[in-house]
């Protein structure tokens, strides 16, 4: 018959077993849950910076078609004045005549210039919204854990050992003996005897 000590290190050692799986078990689930988080931070990223990105060849193209637009009305403009001021019987033109000419040139170029600041303005915010893009993606990704199965059964075992001295410092300290104490006891009782 096995003693209790024994039995029930024996049910600490299944129980240990059985934690040890369940462990690893987690450990596993705990990792690859972490891994789709970081997939899903990396696609929501990604989204994101393809809808930036696409924001802003929007935001290039309308301006281009805005410069466009407004260069070839200010051609027109300009053609019609010359035109009308060389009908005005032909003479050649004044320095009044450049002056009006010149305000044409400078109406553009305060139209293009405008039109190039406010891209300016649009490219600086979309590196800053790129940058908080970056950003959220490092901040909804996690650290990477992966299962420690040595560890977990160093844990297990210790957890083991740490039972068995406590049911023999028990055992000690109720003044109970272990099936070899009371046959180490007996036989030298009965040595003594023969003597």
């Amino acid at each position: 018959m096995c003693s209790p000590t024994i039995a029930l290190t024996v049910a600490s050692v299944a129980s240990a077993g059985l934690q040890y799986k369940q462990g690893k078990a987690q450990q596993k689930a705990q990792y690859a849950q972490q891994v789709r988080q970081n997939e899903l931070a990396r696609k929501n990223a990604v989204a994101r910076y393809a809808s930036a990105q696409l924001k802003i060849r929007q935001e290039l193209k309308k301006s281009a078609q805005s410069d466009l637009a407004g260069t070839l009305k200010a051609r027109k403009a300009r053609a019609t004045f010359i035109a009308g001021a060389g009908d005005a019987g032909g003479l050649a033109i004044s320095g009044s005549t450049n002056a009006l000419l010149a305000n044409y040139y400078r109406t553009e170029g305060k139209f293009r210039n405008a039109i190039r600041n406010n891209m300016d303005i649009n490219i600086s915010q979309f590196e800053r919204n790129l940058e908080a893009i970056q950003f959220g993606q490092e901040s909804q990704s996690t650290y990477l854990t992966p299962p420690n199965s040595k560890l977990l059964f160093a844990t297990q075992a210790l957890n083991v050992a740490n039972t068995y001295y406590s049911l023999k410092f028990q055992q000690q300290n109720a003044g109970l003996m272990t099936g070899k104490e009371k046959a180490e006891q007996t036989r030298s009782v009965t040595d003594w005897q023969d003597v």
